[in-house]
């Protein structure tokens, strides 16, 4: 019997709803996206199932963090890594949903890993392009100066060099044409690990 097993019809279904969310776009919903799509009016209602889903071991959460809910288990592995969307190399933007997977097998571990479509041109210092795929490892934390994939509060996501400060951090391009991105509150969702550029 599997952990899911163990958890109510309803339970499920919030379950598969964040599962499907992390897979789609990295980053799970938010407490109204799970109630809207439920049709649970009351945070509180939402926050029983979330509670009862990390109770049985299915998934953790972060407090004081928007999007905060991740999978407690690796989804079971298909063929090739998943493809999360894009993210913004300019300036800040939602990463978009969507359901596909890129096969990096021959060049990567796929294990806890995930990749990205690279918009714009802000990281073009250090060889990352529009159009180029960049592959990232899931982490919760990262060292100063990596290139991370970073979402803040508002749940926009973006890649940058990474630089806490000591009362926000400091999200740097590699285009000296940019400026960089102050936030208080921000969420790694990967460190950089490489790039694969397509040509034609």
């Amino acid at each position: 019997m599997t952990l899911l097993d163990k958890a109510t019809k309803r339970q499920k279904a919030v379950y598969l709803f964040i599962r499907d969310k992390i897979r789609g776009r990295g980053y799970g919903p938010t407490v109204r996206e799970i109630g809207d799509e439920f049709d649970i009016s009351s945070p509180n209602g939402v926050m029983c199932h979330l509670k009862a889903l990390e109770k049985k071991g299915l998934i953790v959460r972060e407090k004081n963090m928007s999007r905060a809910i991740q999978l407690a288990q690796e989804p079971a592995e298909d063929r090739g890594i998943p493809l999360y969307g894009d993210v913004a190399a300019g300036v800040l933007h939602e990463a978009i949903e969507q359901d596909e997977r890129v096969d990096f097998d021959s060049m990567f571990n796929r294990k806890n890993m995930f990749a990205l479509h690279v918009r714009g041109d802000s990281m073009i210092e250090d060889a990352i392009t529009d159009g180029d795929y960049v592959v990232c490892k899931r982490t919760r934390s990262a060292q100063k100066g990596q290139i991370v994939v970073a979402q803040t509060e508002d749940g926009e996501a973006t890649l940058k060099r990474y630089y806490p400060e000591s009362r926000r951090v400091r999200l740097e391009p590699s285009n000296r044409r940019m400026k960089p991105i102050y936030v208080k509150n921000v969420k790694i969702l990967g460190v950089v690990i490489g790039v694969v550029r397509q040509v034609a």
